[in-house]
């Protein structure tokens, strides 16, 4: 009778390890997914704001331009 337990023990263990195994996985490949879906999101948004930002800039520096053309 002992056997038998032990085998049905050590069984049992060996599933729940490869369950819990098996659910960590799967959680990290979702985990994965949805961080470079919320990077892909975020470039996205950033790339607009870097051309504005960029077109302002260079506004801002023909300005400085003009003023120091003008001053001489």
């Amino acid at each position: 009778m002992g056997y038998v337990l032990r085998v049905r023990l050590a069984s049992f263990f060996t599933g729940a390890a490869t369950a819990s195994f098996l659910g960590l996985y799967i959680l990290y490949k979702d985990y994965k997914v949805a961080h470079e879906s919320i990077a892909q999101q975020v470039k996205r948004l950033h790339e607009p704001l870097d051309r504005r930002i960029s077109a302002l800039e260079s506004l801002k520096q023909g300005e400085t331009s003009q003023h120091v053309e003008a001053t001489e």
